[in-house]
């Protein structure tokens, strides 16, 4: 596809656009230049796809950081600024970790008495009809970190984390009639680069919104990270409709009702949002699903092709005829990171999607083009939001930011004629309903809420003959939902429905009769059948899907009845929707499960065979209540054959560890900086359960699998955990045996490391450190050991230490040191000599750190300096921000020497320049960033004694500071950081003492532009000793 360039704005509008920069300029001088290119020449540089145009629709000052969009049902132009992004007003952080996750010292209140943010709600209206918004009125203004809005029900629903307000406006005049109403409270606010966002109403008169990665949401008690979650506006209900995903920005529905979700995750587009299903999301970072029985997830829909940078935000399906027919439906999206506008193919994959990269529909041309919300707007042009600014990556919340600019940008065809804007209020109940009929969504989107407002009963009647009507089945499928958001679907009267002819409109109605989350005994009977015989993979899915929002014994039905078409089985989404339909009931109504799940014919049916026995298996373990044990011996009786019965005791195992595992609370922090973050102190948990007493069914399962000779783990993991103590017996033996092979050995080792107890195992594991057993053994010996806490673990380790190699005797320092006991019998040892200071590394140090122990401080201090377990989050959180600005270009040689010499060569020498008062840098590992960034911006962390900073008090309050350079049994020299000596006499010496602090000051960096800190690393880290 060609693209050209776009020039073809009115020459009075970029004459007015230039005035307006003009004027801008004079007011902020010189910064103006770092503004990027001014609207009108970033109009002139964009290049679209061939037979479109771009034109300037709004720009600063109108416009500043656009984060949503959307148009009111005057054909009006509403703008959220999100002008106080990133940090809330009127709240203080309490602390800030590696990933800009910030917590705060309260949960600010709601607007009108809860502190007074930036933000505001903008109507853009266009005066003069020239297609440019020249007239700008805030309908809500100090909101504070607002992040979505939608129209509806006489008002503005908003988003303002932590809430969901409403707005009324009854009688339109753009002035909220009163305070706001608050409809949710609860959204989580650690991080507002992800708070809850992008209002969309549902074709089921739902409005939808999305949160994001980094925080925690608890609303009416369930709590979630990621998911897209609904709210009803009549019933005024709350449902978390999905969890899981990334850092979801937009959402949209296409022409059938399917729900796609922007991501983050680079080489995908978007998920497929089902109804009660779980998916994918970085769990290192942002924790489990909240379902430890979920056991399986949803992936993004496959992409081919992909292109671009990789957030993908905004997305749309684009549903009208303003474009050529060829782009109808497509997927059009917005990529920041790329400063580009793609459009994309969705394609049916069984029963969701595949997606496949399209083509460019906008190329900025400009790195400061940050899009962040695309719309189609009435006259079916596509309308892009254009943050612009030339930081696009996630700041942490001290980071600079640009709030000065943004602006809109209109995307249409050039053979599209103007369209007259209709106010859909104008029109009657009756005229609504024919503009269902539209092939522009927004307009059939919008008669559609507006008939839902209105609830006119005249419509009804005329609404349901049309959702019959077979031979327009678009029209049928519109009538049906606008039949719902009305109040007015009935599963009697529509249950003709479920055998319309349209795969599409039997799929809405199940989901319609589900969401009343019960069925009548007409409509039960029609639902068997299709779970029986319908060939179509949306039905049975939304079937599925649906079957977890009925009551147990129907559910259950259906499931079962769903299972026995295996031709579904490898269907991306059916499976899992079946389980967790299962899962619902599967421990209050297990008797009614097993009943339907546990007969010998089952293990026939390949569907139930792989996808569900085992997964039930493990469910009943996890809860490990009697009645659930009773239930895992009944699946395990049912197995007819040894592979079969292998993978039920494999399943028996992973559900029994999960015994009286909790979910950890809160974030993870991940792997990021896991080598220089401060060490978090873990007290050793006690072991994996094992249980006390088990049901007579499961002890005759677990007899006639036992064998006392048995040297499979499985079957002794299995036993030990139920119990067993022949199993114990077993393991102990086989592991001190060193006739078995070296596997086994481990094999059991590792049960124990799980499952062992101190007081049955100690004295045995004691005898594996030793010279007559391999490292192997030794290594996962000592790795067992450090579970424990006994005098008698020091006294054999140190015993055999000497007799040890250098890696034997790494990880026995971590067991000496794990403990403050241990560890100060060992640094004793290096105090007198035995050892030397190299024994010791230096993260060993940090974790004695953690002790906080004034012995082993003191070892420390005397022997290697001042060791802290680390560099601390908020630290961490600057670290990431430089290490982004580091990222965003390059630095200058000369300029970063002369950074050197002003900022840096007082203490350091750099080959011939600066001074030697701090650590020579010429000899030091520059090359690593990570390095030079934690040493610069937190260089307390570690200091070596050579380098303590000491803290002298003389006997008349003089209080003096510098490193220690010379000591006299008369005098004492300190050396500070202007390079000058003070020498003091002892006699004069109040206190004397090491300081925490090193003498380099921790805020070095924040003095300087990313520029200047980009320039400073160039040289730092430039190897070559030649003059720049």
């Amino acid at each position: 596809m060609r693209l050209e360039a776009v020039t073809d704005r009115p020459a009075f509008f970029l004459a007015r656009s230039a005035v307006i920069t003009f004027l801008a300029c004079l007011s902020l001088a010189d910064d103006c230049l770092a503004q990027g290119f001014p609207p009108e020449e970033a109009v002139r540089r964009m290049t679209v796809a061939e037979g479109f145009k771009v034109e300037l629709a709004a720009a600063e000052p109108l416009v500043r950081q656009p984060v949503a969009i959307d148009f009111d049902d005057r054909g009006r132009l509403w703008v959220l600024q999100y002008l106080q992004y990133p940090n809330p007003a009127g709240l203080k952080r309490v602390k800030v970790d590696r990933f800009s996750r910030t917590t705060y010292d309260r949960i600010p209140e709601p607007p009108p008495t809860g502190p007074k943010g930036a933000d505001r709600l903008t109507i853009l209206e266009d005066t003069n009809g020239d297609g440019a918004f020249d007239k700008a009125k805030d309908f809500i203004s100090d909101l504070n970190i607002a992040s979505g809005f939608a129209f509806g029900y006489g008002g503005v629903f908003v988003l303002q984390t932590p809430y969901l307000l409403f707005y009324p406006d009854r009688n339109r005049d753009d002035i909220p009639d009163g305070d706001p109403e608050v409809l949710l409270k609860g959204f989580g606010m650690e991080d507002t680069s992800s708070v809850a966002n992008s209002l969309v109403w549902g074709p089921d008169g739902w409005l939808y919104g999305t949160q994001g990665t980094n925080i925690t949401a608890n609303i009416r008690g369930i709590e979630f990270e990621q998911g897209v979650w609904r709210y009803h506006p009549v019933s005024r209900k709350f449902e978390l409709f999905m969890e899981g995903g990334g850092n979801m920005w937009g959402l949209d529905f296409d022409e059938y009702g399917n729900l796609l979700a922007g991501t983050n995750y680079g080489g995908y587009l978007m998920f497929h949002v089902k109804q009660g299903a779980y998916y994918e999301k970085s769990f290192a970072k942002h924790g489990e699903l909240h379902n430890p029985f979920a056991l399986g997830y949803f992936q993004h829909v496959p992409h081919k092709n992909f292109q671009g940078g990789h957030v993908t935000v905004g997305g749309i399906l684009y549903q009208s005829d303003q474009f050529p027919a060829s782009y109808r439906n497509k997927y059009i999206a917005v990529d920041t990171l790329g400063h580009a506008v793609r459009w994309h193919q969705t394609l049916p994959d069984q029963s969701t999607f595949r997606s496949e990269n399209g083509g460019v529909l906008l190329q900025a041309n400009d790195t400061w083009f940050a899009p962040s919300d695309a719309v189609q707007g009435p006259d079916g042009a596509v309308y892009i939001a254009d943050w612009h600014d030339q930081r696009t990556a996630h700041p942490d919340p001290d980071a600079t930011w640009d709030r000065r600019n943004g602006r809109v940008f209109r995307i249409s065809h050039r053979s599209a004629k103007p369209v007259r804007h209709v106010d859909p209020h104008s029109l009657s109940s009756q005229q609504l309903v024919d503009v269902l009929s539209s092939s522009n969504a927004w307009q059939v989107r919008r008669a559609r809420r507006i008939l839902a407002e209105r609830r006119d009963k005249q419509v009804i009647d005329q609404l349901r003959t049309l959702s019959q009507n077979p031979d327009n089945p678009s029209l049928a499928l519109q009538t049906l939902w606008t039949l719902n958001t009305l109040g007015a679907f009935d599963q009697n009267r529509e249950s003709s429905l479920l055998t319309h002819q349209d795969p599409h409109i039997r799929e809405w109605t199940i989901r319609l009769i589900g969401d009343q989350g019960q069925v009548t005994d007409e409509n039960w009977q029609k639902l068997l059948s299709i779970a029986k015989t319908d060939t179509s993979p949306t039905v049975i899915s939304q079937l599925a899907s649906s079957a977890k929002q009925l009551p147990a014994k129907q559910s259950l039905a259906l499931v079962r009845a769903l299972l026995d078409r295996s031709e579904f089985r490898n269907d991306p989404h059916i499976p899992l929707l079946l389980w967790w339909a299962l899962e619902r009931n599967a421990v209050s109504h297990s008797d009614e499960v097993l009943q339907v799940f546990t007969r010998p014919e089952d293990w026939q049916n390949p569907f139930l065979r792989e996808v569900i026995l085992g997964r039930l298996m493990r469910r009943y373990a996890g809860e490990g209540s009697n009645e659930s044990l009773v239930a895992c011996a009944r699946l395990l009786a049912t197995a007819p054959k040894a592979g079969e019965r292998r993978r039920m005791l494999t399943e028996l195992d992973a559900g029994l560890k999960m015994l009286g595992r909790e979910r950890l609370p809160g974030l993870p922090l991940g792997p990021k900086y896991g080598n220089i973050a401060a060490i978090s102190r873990v007290e050793q948990t006690d072991q994996a359960t094992r249980l006390k007493t088990i049901p007579p069914a499961l002890a005759e399962q677990l007899a006639t699998i036992w064998d006392d000779r048995t040297t499979d783990p499985l079957i002794i993991r299995v036993a030990l955990r139920l119990g067993s103590d022949a199993a114990c017996d077993r393991v102990l033996a086989l592991v001190t045996d060193q006739k078995q092979p070296e596997k086994i050995r481990l094999e059991m080792l590792a049960i124990l490391q799980e499952l062992g107890e101190s007081d049955e195992c100690l004295d045995t594991i004691l005898k594996l450190v030793d010279k007559s057993e391999s490292d192997a053994i030794q290594r996962a010996a000592l790795n067992l050991l450090s579970r424990f806490s006994d005098e008698r673990i020091t006294a054999r380790l140190l015993a055999q230490y000497p007799q040890m190699n250098a890696d034997l005797r790494s990880q026995t320092l971590d067991v000496l040191l794990g403990r403050a006991d241990s560890a100060f019998v060992f640094l004793k040892e290096i105090d007198a000599g035995t050892y030397p200071l190299t024994e010791v590394s230096a993260d060993q140090l940090r974790r004695v750190a953690l002790h906080n122990d004034a012995r082993l401080n003191e070892l420390v201090r005397k022997h290697w300096g001042n060791i802290r377990a680390g560099t601390p989050e908020e630290k961490l959180a600057e670290i990431r921000r430089i290490s982004n600005d580091l990222r965003a270009g390059s630095g200058n040689l000369a300029e970063g020497k002369l950074l050197f010499e002003k900022q840096c060569a007082t203490c350091h020498k750099l080959y011939e320049d600066g001074k030697e008062i701090g650590p020579d840098l010429t000899k030091a590992n520059r090359q690593d960033q990570s390095f030079l960034l934690v040493s610069i911006v937190d260089p307390n962390t570690q200091i070596r004694k050579e380098y303590l900073n000491y803290i002298l008090v003389t006997t008349n309050g003089r209080v003096l500071n510098g490193l220690l350079v010379e000591e006299t049994p008369a005098s004492v020299t300190l050396l500070n950081a202007k390079n000058e000596r003070t020498t003091v006499s002892r006699e004069d010496i109040e206190e004397l003492k090491a300081s925490p602090v090193s003498l380099m000051p921790e805020d070095l960096l924040k003095k300087l532009t990313p520029q200047q800190v980009r320039d400073l690393f160039h040289y730092l880290q430039n190897s070559q000793k030649s003059k720049p």
